[in-house]
């Protein structure tokens, strides 16, 4: 009999863990490290809209939120723009340019290196599928290599993405077709769908937003600017969560701008 309190106790504890689960998403975790290859293109200043095209990051974006920690991503890792928002650590490995104590320098995924396929895999054609390869700014490549090196054997693991303040959605369109650019996402880094509401209406009016091309997803109906809208969103690495930004697009929004809500993905 004296063991039934423990067990009432493991009990009740497995029943908390359990409710806790449900209510507490599970933060995104970094994961083991695999082998690649990197480059590096693009001004030797590492700034510029060059670096972001692909995935819809403009010039004053790179600066103001990722600086001159971005790379481009080969076909595997861009992932249809998926991968647009992703961070990873980078070190150099087996390599005579390596620079000495093996720095590691951490990145965000912020265009695609589009594949070569005039040229072999081994001698040109780095971002030809199925190779996992990343076309580092330059600044970011010469923290782990001589520029000399050209093309480095690197190891990279994704990292949960460290940002400053909420998601950043900056609109484009008009009232009946809007774009929303997601940025300064953390946790994952990235978002797997997306709708939108105007402020004080039910769930069941949200809006779902289609995939566009990169950090961009179009929502078409009639939204107004008379109301704030809330946007909810949920990340597209596992495991995913999903969060709802309620205090970044105020009543009277215009679009050309962009917004900051107080949350974020972790």
């Amino acid at each position: 009999m004296a063991t039934t309190p423990a067990i009432m106790v493991a009990l009740i504890v497995a029943a908390a863990a359990q409710v806790a689960s449900a209510y507490y998403q599970q933060p995104f975790k970094t994961s083991d490290w695999q082998d690649a290859h990197a480059t590096f293109y693009g001004e030797d200043s590492g700034l510029g809209a060059d670096f972001g095209g692909a995935c819809g990051f403009g010039a004053n974006d790179i600066v103001s939120l990722y600086s001159t920690y971005t790379a481009a991503l080969s076909t595997p890792l861009f992932a249809d723009g998926n991968g647009c928002g992703q961070c990873y650590e980078i070190r150099c490995v087996n390599s005579r340019w390596c620079n000495p104590g093996s720095p590691t320098v951490t990145l965000t995924a912020t265009n695609l290196c589009p594949p070569n396929v005039y040229l072999p895999n081994d001698n040109g054609g780095w971002c030809n599928p199925p190779r996992q390869h990343f076309d580092m700014a330059p600044p970011s490549f010469y923290r782990l290599a001589q520029r000399v090196a050209g093309i480095i054997p690197v190891q990279f693991r994704r990292v949960p993405c460290q940002r400053r303040g909420g998601v950043r959605l900056c609109l484009q369109g008009n009232y009946y077709w809007l774009l929303v650019y997601v940025m300064n996402v953390a946790g994952g880094g990235d978002v797997s769908s997306l709708a939108v509401k105007r402020a004080g209406e039910p769930d069941c009016n949200y809006k779902h937003a289609s995939h566009n091309w990169g950090i961009t997803y179009q929502v078409f109906g009639t939204l107004g600017n008379v109301q704030g809208l809330v946007v909810r969103m949920t990340s597209y690495s596992s495991p995913q969560q999903t969060i709802v930004v309620s205090d970044a697009i105020p009543a009277g929004w215009i679009t050309g701008l962009c917004y900051q809500g107080s949350n974020n993905f972790y």
